[in-house]
């Protein structure tokens, strides 16, 4: 007796309908895991801000977002990052106890899931691709790039007029990120020269004109998160989940637009 089996027709039918499910299943779990890493990201995002208010408590002030004093000790496991590119001193999320460990491979709180960048260097460079605060609040004993505007002792949350506009940290492509990286008309010209100054927010409609690091186009340009949406984290406490373009700081004539209370308190 012969044995039934497919004809060829059969078969073509069977293989049509497994890639038109996988086309239509393909684009739904990616998406399904973007919402993942995005709500990943938003608990992230709060377990630092409470972080960054628990060293205020502690210190009346909020953490320098960089600081390298003299005869100062390395950080516990060592400086962070990679040097070049980034400064050797102790990051904001040093002064936190307990977010960050060099020696762990795991991902950590100090991590974005959902970042995109292609470089193997940044890719393994905690300073990069992952969060930043905002350098106007968490100001820097040393900076570069000229100015001092970013230098000084940080700032209280209570001696911020509007806690609930003003951003205290965001998905960035920086440790540090200051509304200079967010303007097409910065105070100073940023370069490539320095890492530190490709810092960016992923998704922002200018990046795509700005000078990056090899391997950071796709982060910068495309965004982490659906819809070119980033966490953010306010003073007051609170986490948005908005779009990039919503960051923006525009160069008018008599100033900057979505500057102030944004990201300089005013």
């Amino acid at each position: 007796m012969k044995q039934p089996s497919f004809t060829l027709a059969e078969l073509i039918v069977v293989v049509f309908i497994i890639a038109l499910l996988m086309a239509i299943f393909t684009p739904v779990l990616r998406r399904s895991r973007q919402q993942a890493e995005a709500a990943v990201c938003d608990s992230n995002i709060k377990q630092l801000l409470c972080g960054l208010f628990s060293y205020e408590t502690e210190n009346q002030i909020l953490p320098y977002g960089f600081d390298k004093q003299p005869f100062q000790d390395e950080p516990p496991g060592g400086y962070p990052g990679f040097n070049p590119p980034d400064r050797p001193g102790w990051w904001w999320f040093n002064f936190i106890e307990g977010f960050y460990k060099k020696a762990d491979k795991k991902e950590q709180v100090v991590q974005c899931p959902s970042k995109r960048l292609s470089n193997l260097l940044l890719k393994n460079d905690v300073l990069c691709g992952n969060y930043g605060v905002n350098h106007s609040i968490c100001r820097s004993s040393q900076v570069i790039s000229g100015g001092d505007e970013f230098k000084g002792t940080p700032l209280r949350s209570s001696n911020i007029p509007r806690p609930g506009e003003t951003l205290l940290i965001v998905d960035s492509g920086y440790s540090l990120i200051s509304w200079w990286h967010v303007t097409d008309s910065p105070p100073v010209i940023l370069g490539n020269n320095i890492i530190e100054d490709t810092a960016y927010i992923p998704g922002l409609k200018i990046n795509k004109n700005r000078k990056l690091w090899p391997g950071q186009e796709q982060d910068a340009i495309y965004g982490r998160h659906p819809n070119k949406t980033v966490n953010i984290g306010f003073i007051d406490g609170h986490v948005s989940h908005t779009k990039a373009d919503d960051l923006f700081v525009e160069k008018t004539d008599d100033g900057y637009k979505n500057k102030n209370p944004l990201w300089v308190p005013k």
